[in-house]
Parts: structure tokens; sequence; C-alpha cells
């Protein structure tokens, strides 16, 4: 699957994930305060696969910060916007066994 010029396709134990329907649910489960996130505003050139970095230790996962935050597939984002960062990957990680 393409997004945009980055490809992914995430997987669990060898099985892929449809990334539409876990993004959905990502981002349900942190509106609903099921998964812990931290809200943060992006200051000028930050991209979410350095702040992934920084949050899980794995800048692929910048995804599920684009997920939880529900802005799409986009890295780079405008100085000012507000994105959530789920606190705890486990929890991710556990929605996407579910």
């Amino acid at each position: 699957m393409s997004t945009g010029r980055y490809f992914f396709q995430p997987t669990i134990e060898g099985t892929y994930l449809s990334t539409p329907d876990l993004s959905t649910r990502i981002y349900a489960a942190v509106d609903a305060g099921t998964i812990n996130a931290n809200v943060r505003q992006l200051e000028s050139n930050t991209r979410l696969d350095i702040i992934a970095f920084e949050a899980y230790g794995d800048a692929t996962l910048w995804w599920i910060i684009a997920a939880a935050s529900g802005i799409g597939w986009s890295m780079q984002l405008a100085p000012g916007s507000y994105i959530r960062v789920p606190s705890n990957i486990d929890t991710i990680y556990e929605l996407m066994r579910s």
C-alpha cells in the first residue's frame, strides 16, 4: 500500500493489518481516552518521524502519531499545529492485536 512517497504496511506477528481501519481505531481510542496521549504543539521544521524516535525509539512509528492526531499521512506539519502523541506504545500494540 502506498502512502504518498512513503511505503508502509503495519504487521503484528507477521499478520498484515489494514492501515485505514487501524488508524481509525487508534484515533477513536485516543479521542475516548482509552489510550493516553500527550498534546504537543509543533515548532518550525518538526517532523513526525523525529518525534516518534524521541517518544518510542523508532522513527518508523510516525504513523501512530499521525493516526492519533487525525492528520492523515504527512510527516511534516505547519508550525503551531497540535498533535497527540500516545504515551505508551504498548497500548497501541494491544489495540493492534485486538
